[in-house]
């Protein structure tokens, strides 16, 4: 990933600022366009054919809601640059998908990078999208890298004029769209959460090396979610803070709401970091102890054979008792083979009951 990340950067090299220059996967063939557009009364959604129909709404008093799914038609957004009056380094931060969040406050319209995130439990790995929003009076244009997101229950709002959003403006549409990013962090949370519960029982119940790779993947995934939110934080804190033509001090309570819950977010994300890195510390705590298990019972009966060796090696040494004047008087014994076996026997035993005395075993 790293490696594939610096390659598509490479493609700019050289290249004079402003370029547009697609960076990320081609995640969709064809561009397809979205319109939503509403007031207090009336509500209009169609998919469009070409960017040049949202034209005519540009001046239209309605908040309209552009969205672009697909960015690798770099001339489809130099069109929207021509036609919306947007700078050209921030529609090639559009197409750089490997950005940071981030906001940017031009003096007409307002510029931001977000992180959509999902958890995908099989390869236990999260994914991100990339969703970039301007502001801009009435509009918002948000670009996406492919069709499908979590923005269904927001449209539905829209379109059924639940709650305040329809008798909103469009600063408040954007505010909505980060709340149900932001929202959807918890959902993610939640889910990690619940796999690093398994975790735990599998590391206390039978850990093995897989388990540990779990736990790697755990961790990587943990750490994009916050390499995700931090610069959300700064993001909203920029919002409430600074003052901006774009944002009306009636959603400001909102944003502020908003910033609370990235806090959260942030808290949430920190304190599962610090119980994979506890299931880390478990686990190699747990394969430990367990060779130590297996080290005691090695050393165990290694230490009962050494007695057992020592006879063994005495009574192997087959002197001649005819021939040597100084015999091996068991070796004449009738039951010499059965005393040394009643013999060893006995000394196997009584070190057994010594080590389960001492609790060695």
């Amino acid at each position: 990933m790293f490696e594939n990340r610096h390659k598509r950067r490479s493609k700019k090299s050289g290249l004079p600022p402003g370029s547009y220059v697609f960076l990320g996967e081609k995640r969709q063939e064809q561009i397809e366009i979205s319109l939503m557009r509403y007031d207090v009364s009336n509500f209009e959604f169609r998919m469009l054919e070409t960017i040049e129909e949202t034209f005519q709404y540009k001046d239209n008093k309605n908040v309209t809601w552009i969205n672009i799914y697909g960015l690798h038609d770099t001339a489809l957004l130099k069109k929207i640059e021509t036609a919306f009056g947007i700078h050209p380094l921030v529609l090639e931060d559009v197409l750089n998908t490997t950005q940071r969040p981030k906001i940017e406050i031009f003096h007409d319209y307002v510029f931001s990078v977000l992180k959509m995130i999902s958890f995908n439990k099989e390869n236990e790995q999260i994914s991100t999208e990339q969703i970039s929003l301007i502001l801009k009076n009435n509009h918002i244009l948000c670009f996406q890298e492919r069709k499908g997101d979590i923005f269904h229950a927001l449209r539905e709002r829209i379109k059924n004029a639940t709650g305040r959003i329809r008798k909103s403006r469009a600063d408040y549409l954007a505010y909505a769209i980060m709340d149900v990013i932001v929202d959807n962090y918890f959902l993610v949370l939640e889910e990690l959460a619940e796999h690093i519960e398994m975790l735990d029982e599998e590391v206390a119940d039978d850990p093995d090396p897989e388990t540990a790779q779990k736990i790697n993947g755990l961790k990587h995934a943990l750490l994009m979610l916050r390499k995700n939110t931090w610069p959300l934080r700064e993001v909203i804190h920029q919002l409430v803070r600074d003052e901006n033509p774009q944002f009306h001090q009636e959603t400001m309570p909102f944003l502020r709401d908003l910033y609370d819950h990235v806090l959260q977010v942030i808290d949430t994300t920190e304190t599962c970091r610090e119980m994979t890195n506890g299931l880390m510390d478990m686990y190699m705590s747990m394969m430990s102890n367990r060779m130590n298990e297996v080290m005691k019972v090695l050393t165990i009966i290694a230490t009962i054979f050494i007695p057992l060796s020592f006879l063994a090696g005495v009574y192997g040494m087959n002197f001649d008792t005819s021939i040597s004047p100084f015999n091996m008087p068991e070796l004449s014994f009738k039951f010499g083979y059965i005393m040394f076996w009643l013999f060893s026997l006995a000394i196997g035993a009584g070190l057994l009951l010594y080590f389960k005395k001492k609790k060695w075993l």
